[in-house]
């Protein structure tokens, strides 16, 4: 007999947490299986590079819901658990251990897998992704008898790392292969700041730098760079993007490719399926209606919200404003809206005070901000990306004057 559920959930998430939550919030009385290919209930993902690693708080302290929240809700799941396919005629998908499980509604909110190096010497011991709990407890406990960790790749993942790295004493190098770090998500304003800040802390950060190969036998002892150069470590730890999930849905399927394709109401090209976070590829009304994937709590949040309207017969459609943080010693950045195919970049507050914001505009709309221990920016200026406010540089730039009193003019 085929197990049968009203909705399955595949991803144990942000956003299959939330998918499962807001179904029952919305009135969903259906049976509800969330099926993770990890062995932990729910949890703040965000956290793994940032409080986790540094041991400013346990696992217990990032669970995004106490157990009982879910027996509570009937909401049940089979962690350890990996789906490795998809019928969506029959209505089914496939587990790892050949077992079919039916549903009525299927939500993917699968996420996806750290990119890996592909050079030689890339699985080596030593060497590590941080992407799970797992991920974060292996590097750790091998931290007590290194001394040199490399970091390959200097965006958000990379960048917290190397700031925790550097305050427990460790020597790190950032190794980023394109000329500025953050290069992907934000302006070389942003990028440069960050790039001195980590250097005045003792991190050395290399610009267009190559690797060629991991060297060590057995464990990693150090990484070669396409010139030539050897640079001694004990550890190595690769931030260099994720690959979605996806591969069930496509194979089934589903359009896609860099994810899969979903409409304004999360849904994807296959009958009752959906799909939502990391893995979901969807025009952006913020990203100038580009197709994007979104890897960021917000986005997983609230395109879940949407799915649980939708399945429980609710008018709704994913359009909300993108929201991001990251935490580095002792910065704050907050960024709202999408900076991607910005034209200026208007520099707001002191850099040199380490309190600043850099307003993006596109064709002299405002299209995001990143806030650097500038939270009212980050609050005020949420309303200008809104309304896609028209306004001079010079009085964006203008700290005598609120960003709320310009969203009111």
């Amino acid at each position: 007999m085929v197990e049968q559920f009203d909705a399955v959930i595949v991803g144990a998430g942000h956003a299959g947490a939330q998918a499962a939550s807001a179904l029952r919030h919305s009135g969903f009385e259906g049976s509800i299986a969330v099926f993770g290919d990890e062995p932990d209930l729910p949890y703040e993902r965000p956290a793994l590079s940032k409080e986790y690693l540094a041991g400013d708080k346990s696992f217990e302290r990032i669970l995004i819901r106490p157990p009982g929240f879910w027996d509570e809700r009937a909401i049940g799941f089979r962690l350890s658990t990996r789906v490795v396919a998809v019928d969506p005629q029959a209505h089914e998908v496939t587990l790892e251990n050949g077992r079919k499980i039916g549903y009525a509604k299927l939500v993917w909110a699968a996420g996806g897998a750290p990119r890996k190096l592909t050079c030689a010497g890339h699985d080596l011991e030593g060497v590590h992704s941080l992407r799970t709990r797992a991920d974060a407890d292996r590097l750790l406990s091998e931290l007590q008898r290194v001394e040199r960790v490399v970091v390959v790749g200097g965006g958000y993942i990379g960048l917290e790392a190397a700031a925790v790295l550097t305050k427990v004493g460790k020597k790190v190098i950032v190794l980023e292969a394109l000329d500025r770090v953050l290069a992907r998500v934000a302006g070389e304003p942003l990028s440069r700041f960050y790039e001195a800040e980590h250097r005045a802390q003792g991190v050395e950060v290399r610009l267009g730098a190559k690797v060629e190969c991991i060297e060590g036998e057995g464990r990693v002892a150090g990484v070669r760079m396409a010139d030539g150069e050897f640079i001694g470590c004990e550890m190595v730890l690769v931030g260099i993007g994720i690959i979605p999930a996806v591969g069930p849905l496509l194979a089934a399927g589903a359009e896609g490719g860099n994810g899969v394709e979903v409409d304004t109401h999360c849904r994807t090209s296959l009958s009752d399926i959906f799909a939502v976070g990391d893995c979901a590829l969807h025009a952006n009304v913020f990203a100038n209606g580009a197709k994007i994937r979104l890897e960021s709590v917000q986005n997983a949040t609230d395109q879940a919200t949407v799915v649980a309207k939708v399945i429980t017969g609710t008018e709704a459609a994913y359009g909300a404003i993108p929201w991001f943080w990251s935490n580095q010693y002792d910065l704050r950045l907050q960024t709202i809206g999408l900076s991607i195919g910005h034209d200026q970049a208007v520099i707001r507050g002191s850099v040199e005070a380490r309190s600043f914001s850099v307003i993006y505009l596109r064709a002299g709309r405002v299209v995001a901000l990143d806030c650097v221990n500038a939270v009212k920016d980050y609050v005020q200026g949420k309303a200008l990306v809104l309304a896609g406010a028209r306004l001079p540089p010079d009085r964006l730039a203008d700290v005598a004057v609120p960003l709320k009193e310009m969203a009111m003019a």
